[in-house]
């Protein structure tokens, strides 16, 4: 090869390397931006308590998409997460309510929201129900029986402060739990997705699993194990809602599906686009609440904040679809 030629080469791959940086950081400049136009433009935004306010307002939202992470590694997609949260998070108050000691409590709120997990992955993995469908109809299921167990009403009294503590508590009067728990849940997550054979092969599973199975992973174990994560992470935050509020409430958790979906997407445009990644998803969910949290200290109303997040999901995807091909069936 000339040099003449390997000049040409690099000039015309130059090009091609500013438009793959431009892709996988791009995302992470608009949080920027976002962040720095709050910062200017009302006072209240860039102090330390808010600061930590909007840690604490995503920490159950994070701790969702995180579990929707693992499954959208092994391509799977998990529609319940919002039903499984409001499932724990009545659980725990109902039992120890019942006298159940905390622990206890806790590992019921776990095992109900790991047990649906569960169901999910039966009915994908064994029967061949798309994750989608499957997921969807018991996210239905889950909501008649969470009013069910409640009698349509929050559960409220009877409570242990102890509890309590868990959502309400801080670390040496700054950092509360719920931030703390989203924190190292962000940090084993990443450590598990990205330096463990694990999280290779749940990557592998996802990417092509023809390919995978004949690498002999056993294919079919890692789609359950990213359903049964997904489920598991929203039953973490449920209990951490509940004890947040003070209480149960059946519907407590809709709100998170399509903020967890909102993240998981956003993240999925950034360092490594059209794969979901644990650091990617937490910028996303990091995104939603500056956003969130600054429009609401600018006084915009709630309902203009679900039509920006709706708008921002599908400009997300369809960055991602374009760029990558994405399929989610």
């Amino acid at each position: 090869m000339t040099m003449t030629t390997t000049i040409a080469h690099e000039k015309a791959s130059r090009p091609m390397r500013i438009g793959i940086l431009v892709q996988k950081y791009s995302t992470l400049a608009v949080l920027i931006v976002l962040f720095l136009a709050f910062a200017i433009g009302t006072d209240r935004f860039f102090t330390g308590t808010n600061l930590v306010n909007i840690l604490q307002q995503i920490s159950m939202l994070t701790i969702v998409a995180v579990g929707l992470t693992f499954g959208f590694a092994a391509k799977e997609m998990d529609l319940s997460v919002g039903y499984v949260v409001g499932l724990a998070g009545l659980l725990a108050p109902l039992l120890m309510v019942a006298g159940v000691p905390i622990p206890l409590a806790i590992m019921g709120a776990l095992g109900a929201g790991l047990g649906v997990g569960l169901i999910n992955s039966a009915l994908v993995v064994g029967v061949g129900v798309p994750s989608l469908i499957a997921t969807l109809a018991a996210g239905s299921i889950l909501w008649g029986i969470n009013f069910m167990i409640s009698g349509g009403r929050a559960i409220y009294g009877g409570i242990p402060a102890e509890y309590l503590a868990l959502g309400q508590g801080k670390v040496a009067g700054i950092l509360p739990y719920p931030a703390l728990i989203m924190l190292i849940i962000v940090a084993g997550s990443w450590f598990v997705m990205e330096r463990t054979t694990f999280g290779r092969y749940l990557y592998a599973v996802g990417g092509n699993a023809r390919a995978a199975e004949l690498s002999g992973i056993k294919v079919r174990t890692y789609r359950v194990y990213g359903l049964a994560l997904s489920s598991l992470f929203a039953a973490i935050s449920g209990i951490i809602l509940s004890a947040r509020l003070g209480s149960g409430q059946p519907n407590g958790g809709e709100t998170y599906l399509l903020d967890g979906l909102a993240a998981v997407f956003i993240g999925m445009t950034m360092l490594r686009p059209g794969t979901a990644t644990v650091m990617g998803t937490f910028f996303g969910a990091l995104l939603i609440g500056i956003m969130n949290n600054g429009l609401n200290l600018v006084g915009m109303d709630t309902y203009v904040q679900s039509i920006v997040k709706g708008i921002i999901i599908v400009i997300a995807v369809s960055v991602v679809s374009r760029t990558t091909k994405l399929k989610l069936l």
